[in-house]
């Protein structure tokens, strides 16, 4: 990785690339703001683009393409059926990750609903270090049951420990005592745990777990979405792994697993995802369900084009320079915020800065969900778009009892290649005005609650005027600025 030092001392992350399409953003003054999440029913996810300033909701499908990515689009072959681009896909993802077998899906949750709708049946338990929404929707789905094995660390909002995405192997060995291991069709791994801050796993750990697994006759199966931000925390964080590229790191990780599944809108730049298999008798399983729900087995529901820029995206993912950018302008971010006394999630993980809003607003109960509240005042305050990753995304109980989660969390999402540095501490400089007027965010109630993924189209209302009232608050600290 390129190391470049200021003169002046300074610690800013360089881009090591130059920028040479834009797309025109729009600033909207506050009291459009104040409209635009009133008509989104106080949910991120239903405002309007042209409402937006800084897109900071997720990384998935919204990563800047490189020229190499958008050259090789124009060269697909859009064969229905014997497509040398999907060859030229599978060849990459079968040189990364030594998997002999390898079924496409147009996107992470198609390959989910794939691998669950084959392993799972009714009462099964699934472990795994931390949930996604989706995954554990998928496996629930089916009758599955989910069991997080999380180490104690990886729920300390503010902490030291490199790798909080790691399994907790007592925790691991117990629940296949307690359940046998012909009631567990796998253990998954999420490489960067989404919902925890984006925290990464160390190698070491996914070698513990195999090893236990596998003694059990247990597959394992990894998510690999987010894999670039986690090879780049083994590379830095794990003292075994410094001497090794990228590639190394990569494939000692793949050796380990039985089933790697990804989005490629987030690992290769592009939009599309896959899942690659060890074993013939699994894939053959898998593979029945593909024609059914995504496509001819040769392009899955992905268009050749983005395959195309998958492959090359999937190379540049081994490239450090280019997968370090994220990392390091969350690391900043995470900084500077943490000097100015805002609650943020430490260590830095990746995919994006997250704000600690159980700390950030404590008289919001958890019940009037402080994460979305969160969402909603920083969208009011600066245009910025990020996503609640608290109990919003959780689903209630069977008998409505509502199910609190553990972190309340405001994911503060890093698009890769996308923002630059004026862009991220004009946010900085939003947030911080926004702790110093804390006090006047309230909490949200639903109006609108879809029983399942009620985060991604649900709407609510303030439990109070406090939107307004912050919005009266911006005016006057801030006089006729957007």
């Amino acid at each position: 990785m390129a190391n470049v030092r200021f003169f002046t001392d300074q610690h800013l992350p360089l881009e090591m690339h130059k920028v040479r399409i834009v797309q025109k953003l729009n600033l909207p003054p506050i009291e459009r703001r104040l409209e635009a999440i009133t008509e989104a029913g106080n949910n991120t996810f239903l405002l309007q683009n042209r409402d937006i300033f800084l897109d900071m909701l997720t990384d998935s499908g919204v990563n800047a393409m490189s020229d190499q990515q958008l050259a090789a689009m124009m060269i697909a072959d859009d064969s229905y059926a014997g497509s040398e681009t999907f060859t030229k896909l599978e060849n990459k993802v079968i040189e990364l990750f030594g998997m002999p077998h390898f079924l496409p899906a147009h996107q992470g949750r198609a390959c989910e609903h794939i691998i669950a709708s084959t392993l799972v049946k009714p009462g099964n338990v699934v472990p795994m270090n931390f949930h996604f929404t989706t995954s554990k929707a998928h496996i629930v789905r089916c009758g599955g049951i989910v069991r997080e094995l999380l180490i104690d660390e990886g729920l300390k909002p503010t902490s030291e420990f490199p790798f909080k995405g790691n399994v907790d192997m007592n925790k691991l060995r117990q629940v296949i005592e307690e359940e046998g291991a012909g009631n567990i069709p796998f253990v998954r791994l999420e490489a960067g745990t989404n919902l925890i801050g984006g925290q990464p796993l160390s190698l070491e750990n996914v070698r513990e777990v195999a090893a236990v697994c596998h003694s059990n006759g247990i597959p394992v199966v990894l998510d690999a979405s987010l894999l670039q931000d986690n090879l780049y925390f083994i590379h830095e964080r794990e003292e075994a792994c410094k001497d090794m590229s990228i590639r190394e790191i990569t494939r000692a990780i793949a050796d380990e697993v039985d089933v790697i599944y990804f989005s490629a809108r987030k690992l290769g730049f592009a939009k599309g995802g896959g899942i690659c298999i060890r074993d013939r008798v699994m894939f053959e399983k898998m593979r029945e369900l593909v024609p059914l729900f995504e496509g001819f087995l040769t392009y899955g529901g992905m268009s050749v084009r983005e395959m195309e820029a998958i492959v090359v995206g999937l190379d540049e993912t081994m490239d450090e320079d280019v997968i370090s950018q994220g990392p390091q302008f969350i690391q900043f971010m995470t900084d500077e915020l943490r000097r100015a006394g805002v609650p943020v999630v430490t260590p830095p993980g990746g995919l994006g800065c997250h704000l600690n809003a159980m700390e950030f607003l404590p008289h919001v109960e958890q019940g009037q969900y402080p994460a979305g509240a969160l969402a909603s005042a920083l969208y009011i305050a600066g245009g910025v778009r990020g996503m609640e990753r608290g109990t919003m995304s959780e689903a209630r109980e069977p008998d409505g009892r509502e199910i609190f989660s553990q972190m309340e969390l405001l994911r503060l999402a890093m698009p890769r290649r996308v923002f630059t540095l004026s862009q991220v501490k004009y946010a900085i400089d939003r947030i911080i005005w926004l702790y110093e007027h804390r006090d006047l965010i309230g909490g949200l109630t639903f109006v609108e609650e879809p029983a399942i993924l009620r985060f991604f189209f649900g709407k609510l209302k303030p439990t109070s005027d406090w939107q307004t009232d912050l919005a009266k608050a911006f005016r006057e600290d801030f006089g006729d600025s957007l």
